[in-house]
């Protein structure tokens, strides 16, 4: 029996496999995070692609769509989800379209016209640009439509998509992709651009 343990202690037949099985685990996971972190590369970039597309027939005064149903701002969620739902299978979409008078406007607040107080914010009596025209001072100075001509427009397009594979259950991560597209375009001048008036209340 000794000499049985002997042999068996010597004999290496085999151990290639053992050790490969060690190694197994960390490589699998190595080699489908490579390919997660590469499909959700790509899926931005068409996710994006998509957006500049649709961004820009959007800008023309009569944009033709292969989605003909709803309206105009419907129009550019089917599209923008047509193109993409190719890669993206399954995956559910929030899209958001506001307009601005200028690049200078997006992601601010209506512009003081008079500040009485100069504090450097609204306060009742004080002038303001109304740019959507609602006749109260926002914090946003954007619209939730495609505006007119030369107004920009900022699209924010953000995709939820099941992970391509189940890396998730291995590693402590969201099941799902989350894709974030934006883009900003100014109209075409295919009429004169609107002054938005100024108002005090």
């Amino acid at each position: 029996m000794t000499g049985l343990f002997k042999r068996l202690r010597k004999d290496e037949r085999g151990a290639a496999l053992v050790e490969f099985a060690f190694v197994l685990t960390p490589l699998m996971l190595f080699i489908l995070g490579g390919l997660d972190l590469g499909y959700q590369a790509y899926l931005r970039a068409a996710v994006q692609g998509a957006l500049n597309d649709v961004a820009r027939t959007g800008s023309l005064e009569s944009p033709t769509f292969t989605c003909t149903s709803g309206t105009v701002e419907e129009k550019i969620a089917c599209a923008i989800k047509a193109r993409s739902d190719v890669l993206a299978r399954n995956a559910t979409y929030q899209i958001t379209t506001r307009s601005f008078y200028d690049f200078g406007s997006i992601g601010k607040s209506e512009k003081l016209v008079t500040d009485h107080n100069l504090n450097g914010t609204y306060d009742p009596g004080d002038c303001f640009v109304d740019l959507n025209e609602n006749g109260a001072f926002n914090t946003s100075a954007g619209r939730t439509t495609i505006g007119g001509a030369d107004d920009v427009v900022f699209y924010e397009v953000n995709v939820s998509m099941p992970r391509l594979f189940p890396i998730h259950r291995f590693i402590d991560m969201s099941p799902n992709y989350a894709i974030k597209a934006t883009s900003a375009v100014r109209n075409q001048p295919y009429a004169v651009q609107k002054t938005p008036p100024t108002v005090c209340v």
